[in-house]
């Protein structure tokens, strides 16, 4: 039996423009692109498990996600500060040779 989510996507017109242009914006990263194609898909009433399959990604990531958004709206959808020790090293850099 399908699980259904508490957590009920009703977006305001402003937020559906947002998340659409998102969701088709090359320039954009991945992960942006995706939450917003995981929200879309939710305010149209799809489960977390028919998401993920369409999505091709995990049923805890979807719920993670929409429960962000019900919670927090567009902010949600944002990156956080994560937790732990900062890098002691700076990210690599291209050489040029």
């Amino acid at each position: 039996m399908p699980r259904k989510s508490p957590y009920n996507i009703i977006l305001t017109p402003d937020e559906e423009h947002e998340l659409l242009n998102r969701a088709v914006k090359y320039t954009l990263p991945y992960f942006k692109v995706i939450r917003a194609k995981m929200i879309l898909l939710a305010a149209q009433d799809l489960g977390n498990d028919e998401i993920a399959a369409k999505l091709d990604t995990r049923r805890e990531i979807v719920s993670m996600w929409r429960k962000r958004f019900f919670q927090q709206r567009l902010q949600g959808l944002e990156e956080h500060p994560r937790p732990g020790r900062p890098r002691s090293f700076p990210p690599r850099s291209r050489r040029s040779d």
